[in-house]
């Protein structure tokens, strides 16, 4: 008597197979993590909105309580370590789902428009809260830190949040093509999520040191922006 063989449940390795990437950091670590999260999500019916809602609770969560320990620790009543390795693991955990929305959204075939969308939103929300712990954390420990490189800092970081969403589009286009691994370790300082493990390790160790945080992140992201605004409008030409 021949019975229906069941149908193949998705494995660990079926979900991170279909990442969208992020670099070298994230693609070897965020989107395997997010790759556990999506098939225990699948496995309990779980939606990738849930995800994604989860994601952007504990990461503002995470943000919130470092700006508000930002004052105690330049004062020396927190611990440093404390609050940096809060916000390394809240912070990725928050990343991991993250990425985990979307594998989950393309394996089980639960992707839409409207879940894009929200993915996005609690995306800017997270960065949001993201540029507010890391400048309270500059000006806490150096008050003297201008206005105007907070607000350069906060503007020049969505250039990351822009240029991966245009790169998803019909005319997404790269300035540099190659995949070698000395190109992709220089392409660390955008990777999300090397980036946000960087900026961990400082608040535990080095929180002194978060002004030039600020400073490295508005070079490198102005820099970008404006080699970008040069390359598309020489091909516009």
């Amino acid at each position: 008597m021949s019975t229906l063989a069941e149908p193949s449940r998705p494995t660990v390795a079926d979900f991170h197979r279909v990442n969208r990437g992020g670099g070298l950091f994230s693609e070897s670590i965020s989107q395997w993590i997010g790759a556990v999260f999506a098939l225990v999500a699948q496995r309990l019916g779980l939606r990738p909105t849930v995800l994604t809602i989860t994601n952007l609770v504990l990461g503002l969560a995470t943000s919130v309580t470092v700006v508000a320990l930002a004052g105690p620790v330049a004062a020396g009543e927190v611990p440093a370590v404390l609050v940096g390795l809060l916000a390394l693991v809240g912070w990725q955990v928050a990343y991991a789902l993250d990425c985990a929305d979307g594998q989950l959204a393309r394996v089980t075939g639960q992707g839409s428009a409207a879940g894009a969308r929200v993915d996005i939103l609690c995306d800017v929300a997270a960065q949001i809260a993201l540029v507010a712990a890391l400048a309270a954390t500059a000006v806490a420990q150096r008050p003297s830190t201008p206005v105007w490189l907070v607000a350069a800092f906060a503007g020049t970081w969505m250039v990351n949040l822009v240029t991966s969403v245009m790169q998803s589009g019909p005319n997404a286009a790269s300035m540099v093509t190659s995949t070698s691994l000395p190109v992709r370790l220089v392409k660390l300082v955008r990777d999300y999520g090397a980036v946000i493990f960087a900026a961990a390790v400082v608040l535990a160790f080095a929180p002194a040191l978060a002004f030039w945080v600020l400073v490295a992140f508005t070079v490198v992201n102005g820099g970008f922006l404006l080699a970008s605004i040069a390359f598309s409008a020489r091909a516009s030409l």
